[in-house]
């Protein structure tokens, strides 16, 4: 199914339509559903684009890595150490 959507523009912006769509052979109405299109696949790259980014920032961190429960046991035996006690006493924390 398709649907209608009724876009109002002031004669030159109807006319830089126009210019545009002509250019490239194709009527108004193609050359607007190409530039919607093409602004979705922005818009969602975008997203994937930022979330890469995220990722790739994360991995240059060096932090400790393996399975959770290692990890969960190495933090908890920390929360009973002298060192960590004295670290925080001293940061004020």
């Amino acid at each position: 199914m398709t649907k209608r959507l009724q876009v109002l523009f002031d004669d030159g912006e109807y006319a830089a339509l126009q210019a545009a769509a002509a250019s490239r052979g194709m009527t108004v109405a193609e050359w607007v559903r190409q530039a919607l299109a093409a602004a979705r696949r922005e818009a969602s790259t975008a997203d994937v684009d930022r979330k890469l980014a995220a990722i790739r920032s994360a991995v240059r961190h060096n932090a400790p890595t393996g399975p959770i429960e290692r990890l969960t046991g190495e933090t908890e035996r920390g929360y009973g150490s002298s060192n960590l006690s004295g670290a925080v006493s001293e940061s004020g924390y």
